[in-house]
């Protein structure tokens, strides 16, 4: 039973916040929420969780509740909600906090055997994947997962009946106007993955430096009897792995690793792939996912499984069954003229990269449009160069204009275009349509033939323009 009766959500559609009020309800807690009256991925499970949500920010809104909530979105600690719950002497925690404290336990009156999982790419992917293999195997963990709805599980939040608590753990920070404290440094795991680490999130960190320092500190946070689960593929967490001096299991394709991906091959439906370990195997899995980075990420999830006890034949059940997440490399359906559309998150040079490259191994004789909506004005400059090359693998791009986030103000001297004019010099066929229904208005006039893919990128609202076309699922 949750300690607080009435728990209050101030941003409660962010993907961060809607597992957290999920879990909170099913704990017994009565939940309110409140964000602004648009639209976003996280609708459908609060609604079908019946969490009462309020339009806008009001004083009168956090009125009856003992803890508040909080994201660094919507003017984070400056937003009226918050100041209003501390002022009447309400408890109030950042998202960060919130996971943190979750994952204790002590706020149920519980103990939980926490499972962090952090890197640049993937967490969602990954923490997904181990729930669902925990879940499928009546472990019944709590989870919280940053995204909507997920095929294999009934919420992106749970809050279980077994011993483990898992959570994606984020480098960035709790509110970036009051606590620049790393979200992830705020969980107590015992079980940590660290996918992978690169630069982002410049309008906090300066250097990659600087971001490897926060992901040892993390992997630091281990007690003495915890396991790090860490990519040996990845450069940035192989130099970690050299000043870090607790239990570690590494993996990759690299024969290095403790744990070692030999053989991936993809096909149109699915991704097989087998591990060794010490030289022996560990046998053949599959998983409905394209990419090597989804193999690298399933094979995170498949160590985290063994540690909590799970068989190989265990887990390759559970790993045949997910589907994937929302906005991961999701397919939507086709269009009447037959081309496939799906959409992703992937809002970072790398991401981009590995996500049209998986669906063009996948499709080697598709034409690839990408619809790639930049995310943050402090990202897409500080990430230029790379943002300018990443596109190679799709046929066709088209930007549109950057999305800012609710943290940072619009920079009225950049635009999508200047990347546009960047990635032209390149790059045979490049588009910038500023707005989403310029997009709409384009792709209608297309007669995309079912030789065509198109993807939606970013993670802003670029999601929404697939909603205004006919798709059907094949």
């Amino acid at each position: 039973m949750n300690i607080y009766k009435h728990i209050h959500f101030v941003g409660i559609k962010g993907v961060g916040m809607t597992p957290l009020a999920i879990i909170a309800k099913e704990s017994g807690a009565k939940v309110t929420g409140s964000d602004l009256d648009q639209s976003f991925i996280t609708d459908e499970p609060l609604a079908k969780a019946g969490i009462e949500i309020f339009n806008g920010f009001l004083k009168d809104n956090v009125i009856g509740a003992n803890l508040i909530i909080f994201t660094g979105a919507h003017g984070g600690a400056d937003n009226i909600e918050v100041i209003e719950g501390k002022k009447i002497g309400t408890p109030v925690l950042t998202q960060g906090q919130a996971v943190g404290v979750f994952m204790k336990g002590d706020l149920f009156k519980r103990k939980f055997k926490g499972i962090a999982v952090s890197g640049t790419h993937g967490k969602t992917t990954t923490t997904a994947i181990i729930a669902t293999i925990l879940s499928q195997n009546k472990l019944d963990p709590s989870y919280i997962i940053g995204t909507s709805m997920i095929s294999s599980l009934p919420f992106p939040g749970h809050f279980g009946k077994g011993e483990y608590f898992i959570a994606e753990a984020d480098e960035y920070v709790s509110d970036p106007r009051h606590d620049k404290t790393p979200k992830l440094l705020l969980q107590s795991p015992q079980i940590a993955v660290i996918a992978n680490i690169e630069l982002d999130h410049t309008d906090i960190y300066s250097s990659i430096d600087e971001i490897r320092t926060v992901f040892l500190q993390f992997a630091n946070k281990l007690p003495k009897e915890g396991t790090l689960v860490a990519n040996f593929d990845d450069e940035q967490t192989k130099m970690l792995l050299k000043e870090y001096t607790g239990n570690v299991i590494t993996f990759g394709q690299s024969a290095q690793s403790d744990v070692v991906i030999t053989r991936i091959t993809p096909s149109s439906e699915k991704t097989f792939f087998t591990l060794e370990r010490g030289g022996i195997s560990l046998g053949d899995f599959s998983i409905p996912l394209f990419g090597t980075h989804n193999i690298s990420n399933a094979t995170a999830a498949y160590i985290v499984a063994t540690e909590a006890g799970l068989s190989s034949e265990q887990i390759k059940l559970a790993l045949s069954t997910f589907k994937g997440s929302k906005r991961r490399l999701e397919y939507l359906g086709n269009l009447p003229s037959g081309a496939k559309w799906y959409d992703d998150y992937a809002h970072h040079p790398t991401e981009i990269q590995k996500s049209l490259k998986a669906l063009k191994d996948a499709n080697s004789s598709s034409h690839i449009v990408c619809i790639f909506q930049p995310h943050t004005y402090s990202r897409t400059k500080d990430l230029f160069t790379k943002f300018s090359t990443c596109f190679s693998k799709a046929d066709t791009v088209i930007f549109t204009e950057i999305f800012p986030s609710e943290r940072e103000d619009i920079d009225t001297s950049f635009s999508a275009s200047h990347l546009a004019s960047e990635v032209r010099k390149t790059h045979k066929s490049v588009i910038f349509l500023k707005s989403s229904a310029d997009v709409v208005e384009y792709i209608s006039k297309q007669d995309y033939s079912y030789s065509t893919i198109v993807v939606t990128m970013g993670a802003g609202d670029v999601y929404k323009i697939a909603e205004q076309f006919s798709l059907h699922k094949t």
